[in-house]
């Protein structure tokens, strides 16, 4: 397989779209339509967000992505320099570091977004920004890419320092993007997916759900992980009264 011809910007923005459109539209339905009575129990707050949130959400959304694909042109320049540190061949560091590539970009994301997330919440001016997508104070998967402009840009920092800090194959990179939008989407689709018990459990308190973000759009000074919950609980900026002992939490 030429992954060189597959890997294209062309190609990377339908990649943009498709994953945003794809999961947030067959989440939107499930919950929101199909199985909505089913799963009304599930359901974190009681507010349902009408069309015109929705509508919102959606044109913010498509400005991200559209921001978002003029961003990959430019990480594609910097791929045709030979500046970053993206590889082709799988086996030049083998399956075993293709995998492990994939959960260290999660892991330097998640690190990434908690911090410029709590500084988006820690200034007047940034908070401006991030109003935008705090519009949302019951979030559908549409809300996942609902930003502020300037809110875009940072959040696709991400790329240019994992292309630039770690090699990766265009396969990891696109497996990684699949998942944090994949996260993104149930972070922000109101309904809890994860039951109680899992909750509970070690492994469950150690990983972010649809509840904690809930909370965060719900509270706005908590809970600023994506993937996982030990940036938050190591600043003392969780908040899920279901699982705390106690409610004591910084406040930006």
């Amino acid at each position: 397989m030429n992954i060189e011809a597959i890997y294209t910007w062309k190609s990377e923005v339908i990649s943009i779209f498709l994953r945003y459109f794809l999961l947030a539209s067959i989440t939107y339905f499930i919950f929101y339509k199909w199985k909505y009575k089913q799963l009304i129990s599930n359901k974190i707050q009681t507010y349902i967000p009408d069309n015109q949130q929705v509508v919102r959400e959606v044109s913010y959304s498509i400005i991200t992505l559209c921001i978002f694909s003029f961003l990959s042109y430019c990480m594609f320049q910097l791929y045709h320099f030979g500046i970053t540190k993206i590889y082709l061949n799988i086996s030049e560091f083998g399956i075993g570091y293709f995998i492990f590539s994939i959960f260290l970009s999660i892991i330097i994301h998640d690190a990434y977004f908690y911090w410029t997330h709590r500084w988006l919440h820690s200034f007047r001016w940034t908070q401006k920004i991030h109003a935008i997508h705090h519009q949302s104070i019951s979030p559908t998967p549409w809300a996942s890419f609902s930003f502020h402009p300037i809110e875009a840009v940072i959040n696709f920092g991400i790329i240019p320092i994992i292309i630039l800090a770690i090699p990766i194959h265009p396969i990891a990179l696109s497996l990684f993007l699949l998942i944090m939008t994949l996260i993104n989407v149930m972070g922000h689709l109101g309904f809890e997916t994860f039951s109680s018990k899992f909750i509970q459990s070690k492994l469950g308190q150690f990983q972010n759900n649809s509840t904690n973000h809930d909370f965060h759009h719900e509270k706005y000074h908590s809970n600023f992980g994506l993937y996982f919950t030990f940036w938050d609980k190591w600043m003392k900026t969780f908040y899920n009264p279901k699982l705390m002992k106690s409610n004591k939490m910084d406040i930006l």
